[in-house]
């Protein structure tokens, strides 16, 4: 039963990014309107079952009963977070002190 469940959404997903890829600008917004608010609910969905507790500890990932670890983000909500925010280095040539100019590849460096 999921495999067939993962293998559906990973052909969705798949789907999903090749269409924006490859779409033109109508489509590309008319894809985003349809599908960005869905994706956005699934992804609060996953994330309010990966909320710390009182202790700062991810109630659903959590291993141990009476864990030491200091309190952290679980690996679901770091990975969330990391897709979501990661910077990416530009295409674009390097600054004059050698270093690639880097920028933050999401939505508040959209604006």
């Amino acid at each position: 039963m999921f495999s067939h469940l993962d293998k559906s959404l990973h052909d969705h997903l798949s789907d999903l990014v090749r269409l924006a890829e490859g779409a033109d600008e109508r489509t590309a917004v008319g894809l985003a309107r349809s599908e960005l608010p869905r994706m956005v609910t699934a992804l609060k969905a996953l994330l309010d079952e990966h909320q710390p507790d009182e202790n700062g500890r991810c109630p659903t990932c959590r291993s141990r009963r009476f864990s030491r670890r200091l309190p952290s983000p679980c690996r679901a909500y770091l990975a969330a977070h990391l897709c979501l925010t990661i910077t990416r280095e530009e295409q674009s040539a390097p600054q004059q002190d050698g270093a690639t100019p880097r920028r933050r590849n999401h939505l508040r460096s959209a604006g």
